[in-house]
């Protein structure tokens, strides 16, 4: 047989097939050694030959894996530019600190695998174990390995609180794979889907078989994304931060999107908060419609409400459009309510629950009702827009099936139809919702619409100017979250007060700035109450006149009184809000107005009694175990004659008694502590 003599071409390629086979048994070597020993120097020969091949396959301990800090390894084989990246599983934990995710790359943990966050790093408020920022094409993906971080740290006082340390935050990025992961005890959230570049959005994302546990502010937050794919994920054990949901759909600007977002097979289970939660309060009518179906989803055992949306109500740009899905899911919790629906205007985005079973499984449940509407103080426009279609309420206990909590004060609920199918003591009985059952279960609704009085550029004088002051201090008065006042002083008046700055539950605070406002709105003074302290406190009045003093204790409370000066409580533009406070109030009525009203209202469950006294003293209303909105409609004892009526507010004799509102209308929303210290309109 003749053998042709070797061309050229035959001796480059066996040349290039020689270097091929060195690069692949240098590479095997390496293979083997990390499958041997799980460790492996740096070995630069093996990652340029897994890199001169397409698609290129990486070893993170290629690198040099270090059991105490593994962070330039890792992130080394990140910036490689390797196709995948293969994460192992070392049989000790990778221990890093911020880690910076690339474009076109998967990277790949191994069964059992653990990235562990470097202990005592992290001091950033925006440190985040796994960051991608302006990247496509990204693939995390597991094989049940573990992503955690140290929650319990970033709460002690060596680090500065926030809420944004997460386990992975994606920022405006598109094309991203997240599946088979655990992410757990963040200092912020599981997952983070965020903004990097106003206006840019993430998209395509599909996190699938993802577990996130014991988070400190949410399973999962989606501040910006479209198309949006959630598969057979658990969402559990969230605590720490507000709001400790499961997963929050919360943009925070309308330029924002949640558009094409569905999620599907999901749990979210034993969250200190909501199950699922849509806060979209910053989108308006210049946002891309709101697009959302959560199907074939659970939640069970979550402190708080089951299903929540929450839009915007009001306002120049109006409330978002847009449809809010939830398909056979099933809502097994006892928190505050099963399905919430805030501020949603009537006539804008709309939500349909269908098949859908609401369960509550305590004996003893801690909601009123099942279904709750409410609205905020600022609120404008009615509420409505849902949908109810064949949906079972399984019942332990005879109560309302829906409510409404009117913050805002003469809004309505309008617009709810379908049917709910009522399962109690083994009975299952058809309700149709109609408008007769829904004034029957939102008295509100048959309400007559009293405004309110204008306080805009409105003066105060005291009611009583001869009238002595009271020697004894009035009784605590503790406001929540807002409280505004007004006194009366002299020009060249020394104003003293008494300023009691309480804390409520857990709610952190800090030294409390309370300005001092003249008529016109300017400020005249600046005061300063300590957290957690009784303060005396004091200004010079430049005029005279009214001055009002703005306080923001947050989730605490404050009491304000002073013994020199006549002081009241005034709400200019929303109800005037009291935490566990009991004792008389006094208001003026006008001789010019033919009517008004005082609206009384707890929060839920939180209740509260009252009663109305005309001026000769007589009690004309009383209520008990108030939670929803009622209303007193008055008219004065003689027409064209000032009158001075009187509120007593009370413990319920059922129910909590932490939150209460009075609003009062078609009078100004002014409130004493005695009648000696009443003012009225100049």
């Amino acid at each position: 047989m003749k053998i042709s003599p070797m061309t050229d071409h035959d001796k480059r390629y066996r040349t290039s097939c020689r270097t091929v086979a060195k690069r692949c048994a240098a590479l095997a070597i390496v293979l083997m050694l990390s499958v041997t020993t799980g460790f492996a120097q740096t070995n630069d020969e093996a990652i340029q030959a897994a890199l001169a091949v397409k698609p290129s396959v990486v070893k993170a301990s290629w690198w040099g894996f270090d059991e105490t800090e593994s962070t330039q390894a890792l992130q080394s084989a990140i910036d490689s530019g390797a196709d995948k990246v293969i994460v192992q599983n070392m049989g000790k934990p990778w221990i890093v600190d911020k880690i910076q995710l690339a474009s076109n790359q998967e990277l790949y943990f191994e069964k059992d695998c653990v990235v562990l966050a470097k202990r005592g790093a992290f001091k950033g408020r925006n440190d985040n174990l796994f960051t991608a920022r302006l990247k496509q094409n990204v693939t995390l993906n597991g094989d049940g390995a573990t992503l955690r971080m140290w929650k319990a740290d970033y709460h002690s006082d060596a680090y500065t609180n926030s809420e944004w340390r997460h386990c992975v935050s994606l920022l405006s990025c598109s094309n991203v794979k997240i599946h088979g992961l655990t992410l757990a005890d963040s200092g912020g959230d599981g997952i983070y889907l965020g903004v990097a570049k106003r206006g840019v959005t993430n998209t395509d994302v599909h996190i699938k078989d993802v577990i996130c546990d014991g988070n400190n502010r949410q399973g999962i937050s989606v501040i910006s994304a479209e198309n949006l794919l959630i598969e057979d994920t658990v969402l559990k054990n969230t605590s720490g931060t507000a709001p400790q949901a499961g997963i929050d759909f919360e943009p925070n600007h309308p330029g924002e999107k949640v558009v094409n977002c569905v999620m599907r097979n999901c749990v979210a289970e034993n969250n200190a908060g909501g199950a699922y939660v849509l806060y979209l309060r910053p989108l308006d009518a210049t946002s891309t419609p709101i697009s959302v179906r959560i199907e074939n989803c659970v939640s069970r055992g979550n402190n708080a409400v089951s299903a929540s949306i929450t839009t915007a109500n009001g306002g120049p740009q109006g409330a978002p459009e847009g449809l809010v899905e939830f398909i056979n899911c099933r809502f097994e919790d006892s928190g505050r309510a099963g399905i919430s629906v805030r501020d949603m205007p009537v006539n804008s985005c709309r939500v349909r629950f269908e098949n859908c079973v609401l369960a509550d499984a305590s004996d003893e449940p801690k909601r009123a009702t099942p279904i709750l509407f409410a609205a905020a103080a600022d609120s404008t426009q009615d509420l409505g827009g849902v949908e109810f279609v064949d949906c079972k309420l399984v019942e332990p206990v005879d109560r309302p099936l829906m409510s409404f909590t009117d913050y805002a004060g003469e809004l309505k609920v309008l617009d709810v139809t379908g049917t709910l199918n009522v399962v109690r003591n083994g009975q299952q009985r058809a309700v149709p919702i109609t408008e007769k059952l829904l004034d029957e279960l939102m008295p509100t609704r048959t309400m007559k619409r009293i405004p309110r009085y204008d306080l805009n550029g409105v003066s105060f004088v005291p009611a009583f100017p001869d009238a002595e002051l009271p020697s004894a201090k009035p009784r605590l008065t503790r406001q929540r979250k807002h409280g505004e006042y007004l006194v009366y002083a002299n020009q060249g008046d020394e104003v003293q007060l008494n300023v009691r700055y309480v804390k409520v539950g857990s709610y952190a605070g800090s030294d409390m700035k309370i300005p001092v406002l003249d008529e016109s709105g300017k400020r005249v003074s600046t005061l300063i109450a300590p957290f957690r302290q009784d303060t005396q406190c004091s200004f010079t009045a430049p005029s005279t006149g009214t001055f009002k003093l703005v306080c923001d204790p947050g989730g605490n409370s404050v009491h304000v009184d002073s013994p020199t000066h006549r002081l009241c409580l005034i709400g200019n533009d929303r109800p005037i809000a009291f935490i566990r406070t009991t004792g008389n109030f006094y208001f003026w009525v006008p001789g010019s107005v033919s009517e008004f009203g005082v609206k009384i209202y707890g929060a839920g469950t939180e209740r509260v009694n009252a009663a109305v006294f005309d001026p000769s003293g007589a009690e004309v209303w009383a209520k008990e175990n108030i939670d929803v909105p009622q209303v007193y409609e008055g008219k004065p004892r003689t027409a064209g004659k000032d009158e001075v009526w009187r509120i007593r507010i009370g413990r319920p004799t059922d129910g909590a008694f932490e939150d209460h509102y009075i609003d009062l209308r078609g009078v100004p929303n002014v409130l004493s502590y005695t009648p000696e210290t009443l003012l009225k309109p100049k």
